[in-house]
């Protein structure tokens, strides 16, 4: 395992040269040197290198397992870090793709604005049959902490922040260590309105294409074989929301999807139903409700209503915490950005209309 960067008085294979008042230059060696490896980390003609040079705005030059960064001080030390890292993964036969390093270098940058220890996201790790599944920032990591303290947790947020996914892998690990009896998986089918019963198949074929992502966080973690073992066991249930009414979900680990399509009745109703030995997570995004017109979003009344109260966790993600292609954030970004705009743009209609209306 490869020392971490120090300063050169501490470490003599790292070399500190000022450049400039702001530039500087440090070096290091990756071991035990392996050419792939090394070809692993740095990607199809060096791409993966310039994806993280991009990110910390540095130049990069390598030879073999030697590396010089040049660039700001503390930025070439937590590029170089990163890099030791990545490596570190290919000795496990980890391939290194773009999506990981993205995922790294959100981490990396979640850790230098919290302060957090990469430590305290490790020992946070959850590990299922088929995956290991890490807190990546801090929101992601205090929704984490949150499941496993409080029986009742929102997770709140937009598209790719990962707030479904660790909610499965949460449930997944309670399953594995016999902390509940079944996995129950809910989905409002606002989508389908009243228009379910001309799909074809029984009550779950009809609402399970609303239930995909959370199949497909199963498949991840558990494989296909048990996860169609547990269904038939049931010990995985799917069910809409409407067929929750008047059960007690008792030890189980019930998670609610796409909960801002939820009306204030369903909300309360799914809240009340959560029995001894059970945890309920509620996901959703209020940016994204299919509700009717001038129907009120219960996730949005939930929110409001059990603010402060004990026992209950609620964890926000922003546009930051989005885990998926970066483009992804920025598509988000763009889109708060129009409708912030949008909005600007009426309000100063309205008040030119009432201007004139008053002249």
């Amino acid at each position: 395992m490869t020392d971490p960067i120090l300063p050169a008085d501490d470490h003599p294979t790292t070399a500190t040269k000022p450049a400039s008042p702001t530039q500087h230059s440090i070096s290091f060696t990756l071991e035990p040197d392996d050419a792939g490896r090394l070809a692993n980390l740095c990607g199809h003609f060096d791409s993966h290198i310039e994806q993280i040079a991009d990110h910390f705005g540095l130049t990069v030059y390598n030879r073999g397992g030697q590396f010089t960064l040049e660039g700001k001080l503390k930025l070439a030390q937590r590029a170089a870090k990163l890099l030791q890292r990545l490596y570190a993964e290919t000795a496990n036969g980890t391939l290194i793709t773009p999506d990981l390093i993205h995922l790294f270098l959100q981490e990396d940058g979640a850790e230098e604005s919290s302060g957090r220890k990469k430590n305290q996201y490790d020992s946070h790790i959850i590990k299922t049959p088929q995956a290991v599944i890490k807190p990546r920032g801090p929101h992601q990591l205090e929704y984490l902490q949150r499941v496993r303290e409080f029986d009742i947790n929102f997770g709140v947020g937009p598209a790719g922040t990962g707030k479904t996914f660790l909610a499965v892998a949460a449930a997944v690990e309670a399953l594995q260590r016999d902390e509940v009896k079944r996995i129950l998986l809910v989905r409002p089918a606002v989508e389908a309105g009243e228009k379910l019963g001309f799909l074809p198949g029984d009550l779950a074929q009809k609402i399970d294409p609303y239930l995909r992502p959370l199949y497909d966080a199963l498949y991840e973690m558990l494989g296909f074989e048990k996860v169609a073992r547990y269904i038939e066991r049931n010990m995985i249930e799917i069910a809409p929301l409407a067929y929750m009414r008047g059960r007690t979900l008792s030890h189980s680990f019930v998670i609610l999807d796409e909960s801002q399509n939820t009306t204030k009745e369903q909300m309360k109703m799914f809240l009340t139903r959560v029995g001894f030995g059970s945890k309920a997570v509620i996901t959703g995004d209020v940016t994204q409700v299919d509700l009717p017109r001038g129907v009120y979003s219960g996730l949005k009344h939930g929110l409001e209503v059990l603010d402060g109260v004990p026992g209950i966790g609620i964890t926000r993600f922003t546009n930051a915490d989005v885990v998926r292609h970066p483009l992804v954030q920025r598509i988000v970004d763009a889109y708060d950005r129009f409708e912030e705009q949008d909005e600007q743009r009426k309000s100063a209609q309205r008040a030119a209309r009432d201007a004139g209306d008053n002249a």
